[in-house]
């Protein structure tokens, strides 16, 4: 427990001098003040929901998580699995969920699984992150174009039927808005990428809008300020049911945090996030927001990016962050009524287009066609279903196309046997009589049927030896097609025996009665005590026959 807990060490750099983390937090606050509002209302809850997840999880998660630049709070990501919720079970089934997936992480925390996040694949990652930016910027359909009441289960149902609907009614205010707000954030970020253009852009268009009266749709009136913790929203009898999207928002959560920590990481020199503490913060972080009424929240990495960027060096600047997006809801609650919604889809659109790292998506498909493939699934998965659904079916093809190649590697040949000082008539009947194969690479299910049964083929020898010492792992199945090849061999009066096994792999062949007939008497330590024990057995066995 005390390793998942805050220490002063970790604060006293930023009392020193906060002016830098100080800056930072207030840049980033501008930053995530239209994205927390735009978030909030994708997902359903409205934008009140989305400024308390990136208060209340925001400052939570910045003091208890494992990176010293993480900032937390809603992501598109998130909203990507809240739709569905929010249709299916309403607002008090998104609390209740966020609160079980809370739970949820902090158990993950105290079982060590951060650490898993290093084996995902890079394709999975990818194909993920490029079909959550087409899934964002769909659900900014409706209100980029201006149409409310769009229907459809799935994202890119209710996209299309929003453009069905602008079609019969066009109206050019909406679009117009949002892609002059999307084209200055992208323009404006790519010249001067410290500036908060995101506020900027929706700041200008809320004052063009109010100034000469345009028909947009507004956030209208959001609460001016929290509203106290209650638990109100918790329905006992629906926690089997929700149980399963809390288990989505759980490993989404901790995904995308242990993901964007990384990420700082590798942008911030010298620094190493722990990922325990990383699930340990985010899930205290989940386990909070829904008392307020925020959605569930994970890191996010737009947000530590520009942390980072802006020269943050302790949590400070993430705490900040929060403080600040706080003050603004107590203070200035009645400027951000009068947003328009087609500026916030704007600002999100703007945001899946710098989610996708084009150059990454080339390389990974020129890498390999398995690799290509497994983003492709992963993507298009994402897009046409769940994001939940589309990294198991990703990882699921990654593990598959992995086993085969690794299954490739192993291979069994035949090998010329240590001759040095042996005389010419004992060369022959080496040569005649005994042949060694030299199993080199994994010996498992994938791989074992495919060129051990040809070793029960071999033919005009009376004695196998197989060198083992360069088998890497050895499962059940590898053992038991062992076991059959032995077996073969030895019913035509082939004599089988072993060397350079090793200890672990020796004790799983003789639970499996995998060993050679003689057991321990058939296994050498080296291949030259093997020979030496064939060219005495050999006219035994000649005189035998």
């Amino acid at each position: 427990m005390r390793a998942l807990l805050p220490t002063w060490s970790e604060w006293k750099p930023a009392f020193r001098a906060p002016g830098t983390d100080l800056m930072a937090g207030l840049i980033v606050a501008l930053v995530a003040l239209p994205l927390a509002l735009g978030f909030g209302i994708s997902s359903g809850l409205g934008a009140a929901a989305g400024l308390a997840t990136a208060i209340v999880a925001g400052a939570l998660a910045a003091v208890f998580g494992g990176s010293r630049f993480q900032v937390s709070g809603p992501t598109g990501a998130m909203t990507v699995v809240l739709v569905p919720i929010v249709h299916e079970h309403g607002a008090s089934g998104v609390l209740t969920v966020g609160l079980m997936a809370g739970v949820m992480l902090v158990a993950l925390a105290f079982a060590g699984v951060g650490r898993a996040v290093r084996f995902m694949p890079a394709p999975v990652i990818e194909g993920f992150t490029a079909g959550i930016a087409v899934v964002i910027a769909l659900q900014q359909f409706p209100g980029m174009l201006g149409v409310s009441g769009a229907e459809g289960e799935k994202v890119w149902q209710s996209a299309f039927d929003a453009v069905r609907r602008f079609i019969d009614d066009p109206h050019a205010t909406a679009p117009v808005t949002a892609l002059v707000v999307a084209v200055v954030i992208l323009i404006g970020g790519r010249y001067l990428p410290k500036l908060p253009f995101a506020l900027v852009a929706v700041a200008v268009a809320t004052v063009v809008a109010s100034v000469f009266d345009l028909d947009l749709a507004r956030i209208g009136a959001i609460p001016a300020g929290l509203p106290a913790p209650s638990l109100g929203f918790l329905q006992f009898d629906e926690l089997t049911t929700l149980l399963l999207p809390a288990l989505a928002v759980a490993a989404l959560a901790a995904l995308e945090s242990l993901l964007s920590a990384t990420a700082a990481d590798a942008m911030a020199v010298g620094t190493r996030h722990d990922p325990d503490r990383e699930l340990f913060g985010q899930g205290l972080a989940n386990i909070a927001a829904p008392l307020f009424g925020g959605v569930p929240a994970t890191g996010a990495i737009a947000r530590t990016a520009v942390n980072v960027r802006s020269g943050a060096r302790t949590r400070l600047a993430a705490l900040t962050h929060a403080v600040i997006l706080a003050g603004i809801v107590y203070l200035a609650a009645g400027l951000v009524a009068d947003i328009p919604i087609a500026a916030l889809a704007g600002v999100l659109l703007a945001t899946t287009v710098r989610m996708v790292e084009a150059a990454s998506l080339a390389a990974i498909a020129r890498a390999s066609r398995g690799d290509a493939i497994v983003m492709a699934v992963t993507f298009f998965v994402t897009v046409a279903f769940d994001l939940v659904t589309a990294v198991v079916i990703g990882i699921g093809f990654a593990l598959v196309l992995a086993v085969r190649a690794i299954a490739r590697e192993a291979s069994m040949q035949q090998v010329p046997l240590d001759e040095t000082d042996h005389l010419g008539e004992e060369h022959d009947l080496l040569r005649d009589h005994i042949v060694a194969y030299r199993i080199d690479g994994p010996l498992f299910f994938a791989a074992a049927h495919r060129f051990l049964l040809e070793l029960s083929d071999v033919a005009n020898v009376k004695v196998v030896i197989l060198r083992m010492s360069r088998v890497s792992a050895l499962d059940t199945t590898g053992a038991l097609v062992l076991a059959d090849a032995v077996t073969k061999l030895q019913h035509r009066h082939i004599t089988v025996l072993m060397s350079g096994l090793r200890e672990d792999h020796r004790a799983r062949l003789s639970a499996m009665g995998a060993l050679p007939a003689g057991g321990e008497d058939a296994v050498f330590a080296d291949t030259g005590a093997a020979i030496a024990y064939a060219r005495r057995f050999l006219p035994i066995t000649r005189r035998a026959h």
